[in-house]
């Protein structure tokens, strides 16, 4: 489930909509990872280059968002990884990564983007 809330003009907007892993699937396949500012590409095998694209989608995710609930990142990156134990890895490692921050909300974490 994804969570809209903003403005349009002066109209509030709080829109709820919700994807099955699926849709997530298809999402994170039309998703493009731009290159990091001052980024080197290094020679690497085939699967480190999928980990590492799926680590740069994650970190994509929290960026665009801006601040991301806990449940809601969870669900993003299972579908995103195709399975619910990498989907936990990536969550663990945003956990530990400088350029997130975590805040206990008082439902969730609250993953914050601090670039």
């Amino acid at each position: 489930m994804m969570r809209i809330r903003g403005r349009i003009g002066d109209w509030p907007v709080d829109l709820t909509l919700e994807l099955d892993a699926e849709d997530w699937a298809q999402l994170a396949q039309h998703v493009v990872v731009a290159p990091t500012p001052g980024a080197t590409a290094a020679p690497a095998t085939a699967v480190a280059d999928t980990g590492d694209a799926l680590w740069q989608t994650a970190l994509q995710l929290v960026r665009e968002a801006g601040q991301v609930e806990g449940p809601r990142l969870m669900t993003q990156l299972v579908a995103l990884a195709g399975g619910e134990v990498a989907g936990k890895r990536l969550l663990v490692r945003l956990r530990h990564c400088e350029q997130i921050r975590m805040e206990t909300g008082a439902d969730a974490p609250i993953y914050h983007w601090q670039g």
